[in-house]
């Protein structure tokens, strides 16, 4: 199973490592970023749009989702 959020759809992405070599920076290798993806139960009696449609279901979402689905309930 692939980690992507169920609501806003976020992966993972690719970022830089800055190595310093003596007074250069080699900005070559690169390193894969995941997102804070975790198992989260979606409440029934949740009023915002997105969340709607997962009511009441098991679903992967990012922690930021996760905390604004919080301040909704």
């Amino acid at each position: 199973m692939s980690q992507v959020c169920a609501i806003c759809g976020k992966k993972a992405g690719k970022g830089r490592q800055y190595k310093k070599l003596m007074s250069k920076y080699n900005p070559t290798p690169t390193k894969k970023k995941y997102p804070n993806i975790q198992w989260v139960k979606v409440p029934l009696g949740i009023k915002k749009e997105p969340f709607k449609k997962f009511a009441g279901k098991r679903v992967r979402m990012c922690s930021s989702c996760r905390k604004t689905m919080l301040k909704y309930l």
